[in-house]
């Protein structure tokens, strides 16, 4: 381990040596003026870094021998020597979503001197793929389906919605998704709810107090107007808007049956008996189907609101504060809870889709992970197609080099219980993934119970016979 460690410290000192090579000799005491000699146009742009005035040694040192002169920063890496300024902007310690480039390289969006664009942006953000810097990573509104649609908005310029440095606490989507404001309000800025048109479009609905998400995806669509990608049979076009709803009286919206959940229990009678006879029951399903659920559209599959994440943690609390931790396990708060719990009741304690934990986990990190592709939907489905999730899921997630219950975290290390050798009946060490694991998120990397680090120190937890030097 030192001598691994001692190994890192030398590659990290060797970086220095890298630094770029000056084309003509320099004194160490080199002052600014004879830098702008050449380099005047650093200096010079519609938005110049306000770092220039403190001159160019703030950023850069120069380093001479006997035969050359180099020039390099006066940190290893970009980002550490921006975060010398911009600590408010250093990831590790914003508990919160951060736009990923902002992450390990500032300069992969700011030129560290000027630019012709606001905030020193290497490209505005605005125009088309070659033009708008966000379109170097991100390709939304580039590739429209022939039946699909277009927000206009997108032409305004990502900045018209978008503030990519605001964070906030996790599961607020003006945070999670940058945004200058919230929806409704942030789409208010250009549609007046009071619109004829806007109106008529919407068979005269009261509109104006709805969250326009909830239907709308804010910058593309499969469907025409921007319908969400998941559409509720109903609420496929304007001609069926009937079978649930009345005209409007007096602003209310007034529907066909007496209440939310008998409209529902019209043709959703399976659900309603599959919650009153859950072996295992859901105290959420009891109420409203509307309580949960969008009843016109959404992202996900159910139309969970106001998403699939949100809609379980505006009840549960104590995950919810799970969610502020650094590392937080990916199917809990970014695809949803219903990945591994089945929200309308089911056979198994907790409400689980598996009948034991390791059964659960290893759905997706085992071996013999079954996934089905829908390739119409652009999803896969697991759990015998119970469970839909995005075509490239799998790309991230990490699959256990598993043989015969055993493999994790080290060749032979088993991951379920260990049985006495005198008696297979009987279990000489209970043990499953939560053994070792968190389910929900961690402050360490691993999601290691009780947030402990990855080191020996945790394997001593259970491996008492290992050492500081390496055991037996």
């Amino acid at each position: 381990m030192k001598a691994r460690f001692l190994l890192v410290c030398l590659m990290l000192a060797s970086v220095p040596a890298v630094a770029k090579l000056h084309p003509v000799p320099l004194d160490n005491k080199t002052d600014d003026a004879k830098c702008l000699e050449c380099h005047a146009d650093r200096a010079k742009g519609a938005h110049v870094h306000s770092a220039m005035a403190m001159g160019c040694q703030s950023c850069h040192e120069i380093r001479t021998t006997q035969t050359d002169t180099r020039v390099m920063l006066k940190t290893i890496t970009t980002v550490s020597l921006c975060l010398s300024c911009h600590a408010d902007k250093k990831a590790s310690e914003i508990r919160n979503r951060v736009h990923p480039p902002a992450v390990r390289d500032c300069t992969k969006c700011h030129d560290p001197h000027q630019s012709p664009n606001a905030n020193q942006l290497l490209k505005p953000v605005t125009g088309g793929k070659s033009e708008n810097l966000c379109l170097s990573c991100h390709n939304i509104g580039l590739v429209i389906p022939e039946k699909g649609s277009r927000h206009a908005a997108l032409d305004m310029g990502c900045s018209t919605c978008h503030l990519t440095h605001r964070t906030g606490p996790r599961g607020q989507r003006e945070f999670d998704s940058h945004l200058t404001k919230d929806a409704p309000a942030l789409c208010l800025d250009c549609h007046d709810p009071k619109d004829a048109a806007l109106a008529k479009a919407h068979n005269d609905q009261p509109i104006a107090g709805s969250d326009c998400l909830t239907c709308h995806d804010p910058h593309q669509s499969r469907s025409p107007k921007l319908l969400q990608a998941f559409v509720h049979a109903p609420f496929s076009d304007r001609d069926s808007c009937a079978t649930c709803h009345r005209a409007a009286n007096n602003g209310k919206v007034v529907l066909t049956k007496a209440s939310a959940k008998e409209l529902c229990l019209t043709c959703h009678a399976d659900t309603v008996e599959q919650i009153a006879q859950a072996k295992v029951q859901h105290p959420g399903a009891a109420g409203d189907c509307t309580d949960c659920h969008s009843p016109h559209a959404g992202k996900s599959p159910g139309f969970p609101k106001p998403n699939a994440v949100g809609v379980c943690l505006s009840c549960h609390n104590d995950i919810a504060e799970q969610g502020k931790k650094a590392h937080v396990h990916q199917p809990a708060f970014q695809q949803g809870c219903a990945i591994c719990h089945t929200p309308h009741g089911g056979e198994n304690e907790h409400l689980l889709r598996a009948n034991t934990t390791n059964a659960l986990c290893l759905e997706c990190h085992g071996p013999d992970v079954k996934v089905q592709k829908l390739e119409a939907e652009r999803l896969v489905a697991i759990f015998d197609g119970k469970v839909k999730l995005p075509g490239k899921y799998f790309l991230g997630v990490p699959v256990l080099p598993l043989e015969y219950g055993a493999g994790h975290p080290v060749e032979r290390h088993p991951i379920s219980d260990v049985m006495d050798p005198k008696d297979r009946s009987k279990v000489l060490t209970a043990m499953n993934c939560l053994t070792c694991h968190q389910p929900h998120s961690s402050a360490q990397p691993a999601m290691l119970v009780k947030d402990q680090a990855d080191n020996l120190a945790f394997c001593q937890t259970c491996h008492k016979e290992l050492t500081k030097t390496g055991g037996n």
